[in-house]
């Protein structure tokens, strides 16, 4: 997926793309069981035909019916999700954006993923970032 996806998208494919990359796999009735304010299950089923006539997600058969899932590389279209939402909500700040994250009262960050935290940014410094 590239950076342009959002923009590529209209808002409900954005959606079926969320749900297709939190559950990883899904068949149009778990599609459609997920969507806010949902549309008819055939709606639901010409999207996920459209998304994958432009290349974003893919099917596999299981017995009858289509299981549907991303195509390409999941931690590329984290990261520009990420990049989008840092841009439009901070300002392109990453620090900003991080100090957000930290500040909500359910973030709560255990000893290694601290230790973690720390080892990423020490690499970034290391290496220019």
């Amino acid at each position: 997926m590239t950076d342009s996806l959002a923009n590529e998208l209209g808002r409900r494919e954005r959606q079926i793309m969320d749900i297709l990359f939190r559950l990883e796999r899904a068949t149009v009735a778990q599609v459609l069981a997920e969507l806010p304010d949902p549309p008819t299950y055939s709606a639901v089923r010409g999207m996920l035909r459209l998304l994958e006539d432009k290349g974003f997600i893919t099917h596999e058969r299981d017995g009858l019916r289509y299981v549907y899932l991303p195509a390409g590389d999941t931690g590329q279209a984290r990261r520009s999700a990420l990049r989008h939402m840092v841009n439009t909500f901070f300002g392109g700040s990453g620090e900003s954006a991080v100090a957000a994250l930290l500040d909500l009262p359910e973030t709560k960050l255990s000893a290694e993923e601290r230790d973690r935290m720390m080892r990423l940014i020490r690499k970034a410094r290391s290496e220019g970032r």
